[in-house]
């Protein structure tokens, strides 16, 4: 499977969203991210976060975590909210609330982020991921998903 479409997306579970992230050449990856469809797969991967939030890991965490995507169509940014509060997740692409952590990012460092395909603190140290606010959170973010291995 190498095509990486939003309906593509919208009918694979998250463990063939890994496999076709580690796929896809990142040139093509950062080329669809650039375009029109980039929304719609953005939308897709944001929708699935509350139904990989383990709240047995989160524990007491209250959050609020703003993800900056940048790389958009005319060098547009996205931004996607995520609230992590009394044991669950919600996501919403209108930031309404002040963020403990905001973490800036291009297209393909986040899908990489999300489908298990790159380190999150390695990323982190060489400057592909930017955080402001709370770094012990963006330190452990990632340990509050089940973050599919391909």
């Amino acid at each position: 499977m190498t095509d990486f479409s939003p309906e593509t997306l919208a009918q694979i579970g998250p463990k063939e969203f890994t496999q076709l992230v580690k796929s896809t050449p990142d040139s093509k990856i950062t080329e669809i991210m650039g375009a029109e469809g980039r929304g719609k797969i953005l939308d897709e991967v944001f929708s699935r976060m509350p139904t990989l939030f383990r709240a047995d890991r989160a524990g007491a965490t209250q959050a609020v975590i703003h993800w900056n995507i940048t790389g958009g169509p005319g060098g547009t940014t996205d931004t996607y909210e995520t609230v992590i509060e009394n044991g669950a997740c919600t996501v919403t692409n209108q930031p309404a609330r002040e963020p403990k952590l905001a973490m800036t990012m291009d297209p393909l460092t986040f899908l990489k982020v999300v489908s298990g395909d790159g380190n999150p603190m390695m990323m982190f140290m060489t400057g592909k991921i930017k955080a402001k606010g709370d770094l012990g959170l963006a330190a452990s973010v990632a340990k509050l998903f089940d973050i599919p291995k391909g």
